[in-house]
């Protein structure tokens, strides 16, 4: 493939994926915002701008309470800002917040108590999760979930699976004490386990074996045409139809599926910032604005119900990242109220500046880094 070729097939999937990508994130941002401000309504903080984008406003209008709600022309995320409030990442303005009467800075964030701030600022992340619950839960009781049994079909010869001494027709009952119900399920845990052993546990003819295999990193391509590093065993899905199962959920029970599903995906996601940070993970896995917008389209195409089930899983990564302790981000406010809740008083105003001046170059870059991942991935 040369460059040319490349960067046309880049322009096509942006403008395949545009669509999809900005119906995903706009839902997803809105949930997030909205939590921030339905919190901040029930504390009584006046909420000034209620934007879902950046930038100048594209369409809006001001509802009874004096919030101007709009759609602005950057599509990359949102923000609400309260009374106040400096800027969209509510860094406190503290000359117009001392300019105050006491009654009106009783309305800004500044005013209330560091209860109140937290919960409004933790309840963004917050509604993210819960977004995807109820995605999740929707998608189980109206699809139910079909999935194959974690027996091994076949084992590739001098693979990892080989060595620790996989048969094939063994079903795979757990992996380092985890219970694993479906192939995916394996999937899951060992693609984020390159070079590390798991403690593998199968049924093998009625006997409970206990195996030890360490996946072996290797460059797969997804479906979709995604290559990534990614640890693997070496073995394959039993492709029997009395393994293929078909479950059903009524609502309370699709409901449980949906919080389990959520948590799954928040587990494989620490999981993944873990071994990120400890260096077992490569940073060029991380993926960015071009990239989801690739993966959105290619998903469109599959069927709205599997565009809905991503929407679930960036809203569950959106709100991990947000809780991260970067000043700037939700997690960073947490971080300086639980500080000023410990000394009984905030950190200084130069303080906090420094840190958000800290945190927004390391969002600039962390944009840079996976865009250009994005682009050159693309482009390979």
């Amino acid at each position: 493939m040369t460059l040319m070729d490349g960067l046309s097939g880049l322009g096509h999937w942006l403008i395949t994926g545009a669509p999809a990508f900005l119906f995903v994130l706009t839902v997803v941002v809105f949930f997030h915002e909205l939590g921030h401000f339905l919190v901040a309504r029930w504390a009584g903080v006046t909420v000034e701008v209620f934007s879902v984008g950046f930038g100048r406003e594209i369409v809006g209008f001001n509802d009874r309470h004096g919030t101007r709600w709009r759609l602005s022309m950057i599509p990359l995320g949102g923000y609400v800002k309260f009374l106040g409030d400096e800027n969209a990442a509510s860094v406190p303005d503290a000359d117009a917040i001392a300019a105050m009467p006491d009654d009106v800075r009783r309305n800004s964030l500044a005013g209330k108590a560091v209860g109140w701030r937290s919960a409004i600022v933790a309840a963004g992340p917050i509604a993210n999760f819960i977004l995807a619950i109820v995605v999740f839960t929707l998608l189980f009781a109206a699809y139910g979930r079909q999935y194959t049994a974690p027996r091994v079909d076949s084992v590739v010869a001098g693979s990892a699976a080989e060595a620790a001494g996989f048969k094939a027709g063994d079903m795979i009952l757990s992996i380092d004490g985890t219970a694993v119900k479906a192939f995916t399920d394996v999937q899951a845990i060992v693609t984020l386990a390159a070079d590390t052993p798991l403690s593998i546990v199968v049924d093998r003819g009625g006997v409970e074996t206990a195996l030890t295999a360490t996946p072996r990193r290797q460059e797969m391509t997804d479906p979709f045409g995604n290559k990534s590093r990614v640890g693997v065993l070496g073995i394959s899905r039993s492709v029997s139809a009395e393994d293929v199962v078909t479950e059903r959920y009524s609502l309370p029970e699709a409901l449980v599926e949906g919080v389990h599903q959520t948590w799954r995906v928040v587990d494989r996601s620490m999981v993944f910032l873990f071994r990120l940070v400890s260096g077992r993970e490569s940073a060029d896995q991380l993926g960015g604005p071009v990239r989801i917008a690739k993966t959105s389209g290619d998903v469109a195409e599959i069927g709205f119900a599997a565009l809905v089930n991503m929407m679930a899983v960036i809203s569950v990564s959106i709100g991990i990242l947000n809780l991260l302790p970067v000043p700037m981000l939700d997690g960073g406010h947490l971080v300086y109220y639980a500080i000023e809740a410990v000394r009984g008083r905030p950190l200084s105003e130069r303080t906090q500046e420094v840190g958000f001046k800290i945190g927004f170059a390391l969002l600039m870059m962390l944009i840079i880094f996976v865009t250009g991942n994005d682009i050159l991935r693309l482009v390979s």
